[in-house]
């Protein structure tokens, strides 16, 4: 049942970061192939990042279910662009839905892998933040990942949960819902109310040009 629910969580993930690629694909006079390779990218980005780095075979290499769902999120994106593309924030909220799911599957692997629970958190936040990244490379826009938006930062936050919640021995399908939750939630609440980390300031050209001192 709980692999069950894992697999459920994944292909419901690997839709919204389908959707939210396709999404950022439209603007970008690019077709349909093209659409669907870049929500494939969003979606399996992350999860062969971290199963490279477990050192096992990609999941994706293991069931086509993946291919078939980004199959159906850019069918959903033809039939229904009109309604989905035209909502204020759908990018914004498929990434975040998305993050917040693969966030919670990448702690889970890692922790069925015994691993320490650090370590899940970095796979967590690998899995959830490295699909996104490729898709911006891609399509030529600054990362997510690299802006002042708080995004891996929220992926931390919901494997900390992950962790306090693992220590109060809550059930395991409690804990996914409330770590991916509290992911979702970070991006939200700090998207609505601007708040950001500090943004690197840019050298100044006399500072630029000027010799190191000895």
């Amino acid at each position: 049942m709980e692999g069950l629910f894992i697999t459920a969580i994944d292909l419901t993930g690997t839709f919204a970061f389908a959707i939210s690629g396709i999404r950022l694909a439209s603007g970008k006079n690019i077709d349909w192939f093209g659409a669907y390779i870049i929500g494939l990218v969003t979606a399996i980005g992350g999860g062969t990042t971290r199963d490279l780095l477990l050192g096992v075979t990609p999941f994706w290499m293991l069931d086509g279910m993946y291919f078939l769902t980004t199959g159906i999120a850019l069918l959903a994106a033809l039939l229904f662009q009109d309604r989905i593309f035209r909502l204020a924030g759908t990018l914004f909220l498929f990434d975040a839905i998305g993050l917040g799911l693969f966030t919670v599957v990448g702690i889970s692997k890692s922790l069925d892998a015994q691993l320490p629970f650090w370590v899940a958190i970095v796979m967590g936040t690998i899995t959830g933040s490295v699909g996104g990244l490729i898709r911006d490379v891609l399509l030529n826009e600054v990362p997510l990942l690299l802006r002042r938006n708080i995004y891996a930062l929220a992926c931390v936050a919901g494997g900390l949960v992950y962790f306090l919640c693992t220590q109060l021995n809550l059930s395991t399908s409690v804990t996914e819902l409330m770590a991916a939750s509290v992911v979702i939630l970070v991006r939200v609440v700090a998207e609505k109310f601007k708040i950001h980390l500090p943004v690197m300031s840019p050298v100044k050209d006399e500072d630029r040009n000027e010799p190191d001192k000895p």
